[in-house]
């Protein structure tokens, strides 16, 4: 059911975001799309990105990739939607170890944004 429920949230905020491609549709320019807006700051973007890597979705599973996106769009999101990408961070949490958890939590402090449109 969570995955499910996960598809469900990831294609509403895809749309809400205004990209028109959910995952496995075209999902190459998808990514390329996902990753700039993500790189620019774009927090559904980034927690989207999360999401992709975690499971593997178009981009190699990357659970510190996962974790780094999760904690950037936690930083910015408010409500429910924070919880949400907290909750997401935690969950990818469980399958790493301390070292790889450090090193998301160091990614993501040096993490910059980038300027320009997608």
């Amino acid at each position: 059911m969570w995955a499910q429920v996960s598809h469900i949230f990831l294609a509403t905020l895809t749309r809400a975001f205004g990209l028109t491609r959910i995952p496995g549709v075209g999902a190459g320019d998808y990514i390329e799309d996902l990753k700039a807006r993500a790189d620019q700051g774009h927090a559904i973007a980034q927690s989207t990105l999360g999401y992709m890597y975690k499971i593997g979705q178009g981009v190699p599973q990357d659970y510190v990739q996962a974790h780094k996106w999760y904690n950037l769009a936690a930083s910015k999101l408010t409500g429910r939607l924070r919880a949400s990408a907290t909750k997401l961070r935690d969950r990818v949490a469980t399958k790493m170890t301390p070292a790889q958890i450090k090193e998301a939590q160091r990614l993501a402090r040096e993490w910059q944004p980038v300027k320009g449109a997608p």
